[in-house]
Formats: C-alpha cells, structure tokens, sequence
C-alpha cells in the first residue's frame, strides 16, 4: 500500500475514534501532499510523501522550540501532539552515533580537511540520510567532525 493511501486509511480510522489532533494533523498532511502534486503537476510518491511529512515534522519541531521560549505550554503540548502523528509515517530516526558513523564515512571518502569542506560532506551525507535523520544535527555533528579534523 503507498503511503498516501496509508494515510488516508488513518484519517478515516481517527475519524471513527473522534480522536481530534489526529484528525486535523491527517488533513493537513494530505492537503500538503496534494499542493505538492500541484506543483510537480503529477502524483507523488512515496519519496515525495516523505519529504512532505519530513517537512511538517521540521515545522513542528522550529514551533515546539518557539512556543517553549515563549513559555507557551499549551501550544508545545498541541505541537508535540501533531509531531507524534507524524512520526509514525516517517522511517525510524538514527541516533546521534549512527549519524555519526555515517558522516564519518563521507568525510572519508569526500577526502574533506576541515570547517571549509562542510558543503561537499553535507550534499553527499544528507540524500543518505533523508528522513531518517532532522538536518540541523546531521549538520552539528559534520561541523564537529570537521573542527576535529
């Protein structure tokens, strides 16, 4: 089954359970998956999907950190509610050694020096780990293996 047609099985079971995040953060989803397909101006698939949820999942994170800042408790506990959601159509996400490990290797294999060599290592390393792992810490951790370097 593609993950579209996953998702809209969940919407229509979240329906039935009145459950209301879950709902809304289903609709949502699928109406940015359908502007997508607008804009590519042919069906997504199953990679598009993921960067769609990817990206809805990098919104909640950025609003989590902003309401927590602004001391908003109840909106960064209706965030996390929806980032939940999301989670569980995104493939499981690597650990920090794991991202390690990975950028290791292309740090190797790109021959990169130092700080300066950080985009030639990002732009190998990243379609890798696409989904699996939230940029911002695949970027400290490449920053930090080039500092060591």
């Amino acid at each position: 089954m593609a993950l579209k047609d996953s998702i809209q099985e969940a919407l229509k079971e979240s329906l039935k359970r009145q459950h209301r995040t879950e709902v809304a953060t289903l609709r949502l989803l699928l109406s940015e998956i359908k502007n997508a397909e607008i804009a590519q101006r042919k069906p997504a698939d199953d990679e598009k999907v993921l960067d769609v949820i990817a990206s809805e999942a990098k919104r909640r994170r950025e609003s989590i950190e902003a309401f927590k800042l602004g001391n908003r408790g109840d909106l960064v506990a209706q965030q996390e509610a929806e980032l939940a959601v999301l989670m569980r159509y995104l493939p499981e996400q690597m650990s920090r050694v794991e991202i390690m490990a990975a950028a290791r290797q292309v740090v190797d294999a790109v021959g990169a020096k130092g700080p300066g060599d950080k985009g030639r290592v990002m732009s190998q390393l990243m379609p890798q780990l696409k989904g699996k792992a939230d940029g911002r810490e695949v970027s400290e951790v490449v920053a930090a293996l080039l500092a060591g370097s």
